[in-house]
């Protein structure tokens, strides 16, 4: 069975889940509030940076420490759960496939999740920025080549640690176990950012890529950059590490029931 196909069976399995909604609602929560508060970003104590800008990276501040990260942990599971249930594993390693490609095709399923996430976070930023625009007679918002950028390396960020995450999903049988390990996990990424080995910690690469945007326009508040050293090495061994364990121990348990 090619590798195509086999991605087409894993989203047709899918098609009657909440997915949608569970990528959508982390969205809605975060923006609403934008919009009733973006009062705030015209103060003076908002004025390190411009008011559209600081709308902008408000609002994605909390998608880039938490909701990306948890929507992926919530993601893992549905994935893994989906062929747990009725003993689903058991029937699709019954067939002439490849355990690890199955594995494979099951993890750029979640990444198309992150894919679909971020851009309904753009969109929300535009429809937030146009009725901010509009209620305060402010222009908030901010041109397409400079807000498609930052969600794209943001997503790229984010690649790692959803490696992680799949990993402990494929290792870690039981849900409540492995979405409290994965939770637990974001919480240091704000202080692991302001260490000098952030690049050992995936879970806190969307948000320190965010926060070096944030440096960038106003260098007092953070002032490290993404550099190519120590990043890309350590970003491709976690992700290379993570779906090498992900593939040998994918079925793993329900091969030796």
């Amino acid at each position: 069975m090619s590798f195509l196909s086999l991605l087409g069976i894993e989203f047709r399995k899918l098609r009657r889940s909440r997915i949608l909604f569970i990528l959508l609602l982390p969205v809605a929560i975060l923006w609403l509030p934008s919009i009733l508060n973006a009062r705030v970003n015209l103060t003076p104590a908002a004025a390190a940076i411009s008011p559209e800008h600081n709308f902008l990276i408000q609002g994605y501040m909390g998608m880039a420490w938490f909701m990306i990260p948890a929507t992926f942990i919530i993601c893992t599971v549905l994935l893994t759960q989906t062929e747990r249930k009725n003993n689903g594993i058991l029937k699709m390693l019954a067939l002439p496939l490849d355990p690890g490609r199955l594995c494979l095709a099951k993890f750029v399923v979640l990444l198309s999740f992150g894919v679909i996430q971020l851009l309904m976070t753009a969109a929300a930023y535009y429809i937030s920025a146009a009725a901010a625009t509009h209620l305060l007679n402010y222009p908030f918002i901010l041109p397409l080549s400079y807000v498609l950028p930052i969600t794209g390396e943001i997503y790229l960020a984010s690649l790692p640690m959803a490696a992680v995450f799949w990993m402990l999903a494929t290792l870690i049988r039981t849900p409540v176990f492995s979405i409290g390990i994965g939770l637990a996990a974001i919480v240091p990424s704000v202080l692991m950012i302001n260490t000098k080995i952030w690049f050992a910690y995936p879970m806190c690469y969307p948000f320190y890529t965010l926060m070096t945007e944030y440096g960038r326009l106003s260098p007092g508040i953070f002032s490290a950059c993404l550099r190519p050293l120590p990043l890309i090495p350590a970003a491709a061994a976690v992700t290379v590490l993570c779906l090498t364990v992900s593939c040998i121990q994918f079925g793993h348990s329900e091969r030796s029931e």
